[in-house]
Parts: structure tokens; sequence; C-alpha cells
């Protein structure tokens, strides 16, 4: 089992470039030991709600936040490795979806 508790920086997006992800500080997922958490990328943020799968390989979550200051919703997934980094896909309701790849912080 794979422990997600922490911080995992966003390495790559699928539909948007690092630029973005990092406009307003580094992009990156926050996952806590409560089973929620947080994200945010370029002008999106928002509260996550996961679950992990029982062999801990995999988090499916939902999200409530904000785009540019809209209100938005949605969904993702991730599958996580043992070299520390998880690839998945990220989905705004009724909106973009990307592919996307996260590694897990340090500190």
């Amino acid at each position: 089992m794979i422990n997600p508790v922490g911080r995992w920086r966003i390495i790559w997006m699928e539909m948007w470039d690092q630029d973005f992800v990092d406009m307003i500080e580094p992009g990156h997922f926050r996952f806590d030991e409560n089973g929620l958490g947080y994200f945010i990328f370029g002008a999106v943020e928002g509260q996550v709600d996961y679950r992990v799968s029982d062999d801990g390989r995999r988090i499916e979550f939902s999200w409530s936040g904000n785009d540019d200051g809209s209100i938005k919703l949605g969904r993702g997934w991730f599958e996580l490795t043992s070299s520390g980094t998880a690839k998945g896909c990220f989905f705004i309701h009724c909106g973009d979806e990307s592919a996307v790849e996260i590694s897990q912080h340090s500190s």
C-alpha cells in the first residue's frame, strides 16, 4: 500500500503548459489523512474528497472549487506507483479534462 498523504507537485498536464499550471503558485495536490485535501493549478483551485482503493494503488476524488472566480466542480483519479509518482485524469464537470502527472513532494 502506498501512502498518498502529503503534497504532490503537478509535473505535467496534457491540456495546460507548466507556466499556466504554476501561474499563482507551484501547482499541486494535497491529500490529508482524513480523506480530504486541496489542489491548485493555474486559476483553478478546490477542496478534494478522496478515497483510496483497497490495494492502496488508486485514488479517486471529487472536488468543488473555482476557476478564475467561477464556481466549478469535478472529479478525477490517480494510479500511484512505488516510485512516488502518479498518473491520472482531472475532470471539470461539463468542461475540460486533462491527463495529469504528479510527484510526491518530500517536505
